[in-house]
C-alpha cells in the first residue's frame, strides 16, 4: 500500500459524533488528528420540551427506563446548527458515530422512505414525525427483562452457552431481551416495525438517509450476534422473535464499512462536501476504545468514575456465563475487545475516604504511602453496592488478616490501602478470566486526577500507567473511525488502524511500578482470589 492511498487532503477534516445518556456531542480533527471544532447538545437543558431528567424517563415501574428518539433527531437539527455557526463544515469529507449500547429504536414501516425523501428546507425533526412504532426507546438503564433473560438461557442451555455465543450471559439491558419483551407484550409494535435499530444505527440513519446496518462491534452487545461467526445468530433470534427478525435488524457490517454519501438534505442545509462519506457507526464503548487507540492485544484502559471500567484489546476472547462482556474490535475485525464493570468504584472511595481520611484525598493519598504494597497480606473487600464484578448481592465491609481469617477492623490508613488494592486487583484477575493480558494501560475518569491511584494501579498491575488530555474519548473515537474508514475507501481494502492514527497525541506518562510491589502483589493473588469466592 503506498502512503499516496493513506495521504489527507490538506484542507481535510473528519466529524465524530456521540449520542450519550445525557447529551449529544460533536468533535471534528483535521488530518493531523488535531481537534478542530467541538459542540454540544445538553438534553434536558437544550431540549426541555421532552421532559427527560439527565436524558432519561424513569417509568413508574422502577425498573423500565426509556428516552424519546424524537429528541435525539431535535439534537441532531440542533448540533449541525451550532457546527455550521462555528466554522464552515464544507472540509469535513467522512462522518462517523457512537452511540450509548444496548438501547433499541423502533422504525415502523415506510421509515426509510421518510428518510431517503427528508429536503433540507425543513429539519429532520420536521419531517420525521410519524416513523417510529414506539415513540420510547429502551436504553441501557432498564432493568425490566429479567424474564426474558431467563428465558433466553433455558433455551440456549445455560448463561455460559449464551456467553459462547454471543459474547456475554444475558443481560437485562441488552437488546435481545428487551426485543423479546416488546414481542411478548406489545406484539403490535413488532409487527408494526420496519426496522430495529441500534442507537447507532439510527443515528446513521439520519445521516445516510436510509436504514442503516448494524456494526458487528455494537451488534456483539445484544445477546443476538454469533461473536465468532460475525453474523446473527439463528437460535438467539428465534428465542427472542419470530422468523421476521432478522429481517427487522438488517444487515451487520465491519466497522470500518463505508454506508454511502451523507444525504444530500445534509449537504445543502448545512454545507457539508457533497462527497462527504458515512461510515458505520458504533457502540460508545467500542468508540471509546478507538479514541484511546487500543488496537494491540493487550492494550487496556481503565475508566475511574462512580463505577470503574476496564476495557481493552484481545485475540484470545474467553467469554464468561458470570461476568463480563466480550465484543468484537471496532478497529481490528479479526480481533476482540473486552469490558469490565465494578459498581463499587468511586462511589466507595470516597466512602472509605470520609470514614477513614478524614474526607481529605491528601489524608487518603499520605494513607496510601504510609502503609506498603501488599499491606502486610491483610485484604478487604468493600461494597457498598451489589457488585457485578465478581456478581454478589453482598453489601458492607469484609476484612481479612494475613492468615485469612476475619477481622472487625483495620487501621484507617489499612483500610485506605486495602480498598484500592481489593479494587484493582479484582479487575486484574476478571480480566484474566476472560482473555485480556494487560501489556499497556492507559487511566482515564475523573480519578485519574488522582496521583497516589495512579501509583497504586500501575503497582497492583505491574505496567506503566498513561493517562490521556483529551476529553471525549468516545466522540474523538468515532472521529477517528470516520478517517479510518475514509483511508479504507480510499485505499481499495483495509489499512490497520494504527497506520491511519499513528499521528495522533501521544500520552503522558504518570506513573511506573515501583520494583517492590510486584513481588507483593503476585503472592497476593491466590489468597485474594480465595477469600473473594468467600466473600461471593
Amino acid at each position: 500500500m503506498s502512503e499516496d492511498a493513506c495521504a489527507v487532503p490538506e484542507a481535510a477534516c473528519f466529524l465524530g459524533l456521540d449520542l450519550s445518556t445525557q447529551g449529544l456531542k460533536a468533535v471534528v480533527i483535521n488530518g493531523r488528528l488535531e481537534p478542530q471544532q467541538q459542540a454540544v447538545v445538553n438534553f434536558d437543558a437544550d431540549l426541555p420540551e421532552f421532559h427527560t431528567a439527565s436524558g432519561v424517563r424513569q417509568h413508574a415501574d422502577g425498573v423500565t427506563v426509556t428516552s424519546p428518539p424524537m429528541m435525539w433527531v431535535a439534537a441532531l437539527d440542533l448540533l449541525f446548527d451550532r457546527l455550521r455557526q462555528q466554522s464552515p463544515l464544507d472540509g469535513i469529507l467522512a462522518v462517523s458515530g457512537s452511540g450509548q449500547q444496548h438501547g433499541s429504536v423502533w422504525l415502523r414501516a415506510g421509515a426509510s422512505r421518510v428518510l431517503r425523501e427528508m429536503r433540507s428546507d425543513q429539519t429532520m425533526r420536521a419531517q420525521l414525525d410519524g416513523i417510529f412504532a414506539m415513540d420510547e426507546a429502551p436504553i441501557w438503564m432498564d432493568a425490566s427483562t429479567g424474564e426474558q433473560c431467563a428465558a433466553l438461557e433455558r433455551r440456549l442451555g445455560g448463561a455460559q452457552a449464551v456467553a459462547d455465543l454471543t459474547g456475554s450471559r444475558a443481560y437485562e439491558r441488552f437488546t435481545g431481551n428487551q426485543i423479546a419483551k416488546i414481542y411478548a407484550r406489545r406484539r403490535d409494535v413488532y409487527d408494526a416495525a420496519e426496522r430495529i435499530a441500534l442507537v447507532s444505527s439510527f443515528t446513521a440513519s439520519l445521516l445516510s438517509g436510509d436504514c442503516a446496518p448494524i456494526d458487528f462491534s455494537d451488534g456483539s452487545g445484544m445477546n443476538l450476534m454469533d461473536l465468532r461467526r460475525r453474523q446473527w445468530a439463528p437460535a438467539a433470534l428465534a428465542a427472542c422473535g419470530d422468523e421476521t427478525l432478522a429481517e427487522k435488524l438488517g444487515p451487520l457490517v465491519p466497522s470500518h464499512f463505508i454506508l454511502g454519501g451523507l444525504h444530500p438534505a445534509h449537504v445543502q442545509r448545512y454545507g457539508f462536501p457533497a462527497e462527504c462519506l458515512v461510515a458505520a457507526f458504533s457502540g460508545d464503548n467500542p468508540c471509546s476504545l478507538a479514541g484511546l487507540r487500543l488496537e494491540q492485544p493487550g492494550a487496556m484502559a481503565l475508566s475511574l468514575g462512580t463505577s470503574d471500567t476496564l476495557f481493552g484489546a484481545t485475540d484470545d476472547p474467553r467469554p464468561s456465563g458470570a461476568e463480563g462482556h466480550v465484543f468484537v474490535s471496532p478497529i481490528c475485525p479479526e480481533n476482540y475487545m473486552v469490558m469490565l464493570v465494578r459498581k463499587n468504584g468511586s462511589v466507595m472511595r470516597e466512602q472509605v475516604r470520609d470514614q477513614f481520611a478524614g474526607g481529605s484525598w491528601d489524608q487518603f493519598a499520605r494513607a496510601l504511602d504510609v502503609i506498603p504494597p501488599g499491606n502486610g497480606g491483610r485484604i478487604g473487600f468493600y461494597h457498598a453496592v451489589p457488585e457485578i464484578t465478581p456478581p454478589t448481592a453482598r453489601t458492607g465491609i469484609f476484612r481479612f488478616d494475613a492468615q485469612g481469617r476475619p477481622v472487625e477492623r483495620f487501621a484507617p490508613e489499612e483500610d485506605c490501602r486495602a480498598l484500592v488494592e481489593s479494587q484493582f486487583l479484582s479487575l486484574r484477575r476478571h480480566a484474566a478470566r476472560i482473555g485480556l493480558q494487560p501489556s499497556s494501560m492507559v487511566v482515564t475518569g475523573g480519578a485519574s486526577q488522582n496521583p497516589a491511584l495512579l501509583q497504586a494501579a500501575a503497582d497492583v498491575f505491574n505496567l506503566p500507567v498513561y493517562v490521556g488530555a483529551q476529553a471525549d474519548s468516545a466522540a474523538l473515537g468515532a472521529a477517528y473511525r470516520a478517517l479510518h474508514a475514509w483511508a479504507c475507501r480510499r485505499a481499495g481494502s483495509f489499512v490497520p488502524f494504527g497506520v491511519v492514527t499513528a499521528g495522533a497525541p501521544g500520552l503522558a506518562r504518570a506513573a511506573l511500578p515501583r520494583p517492590e510491589a510486584s513481588p507483593a502483589y503476585e503472592a497476593l493473588l491466590a489468597r485474594y482470589d480465595a477469600l473473594e469466592q468467600r466473600v461471593v
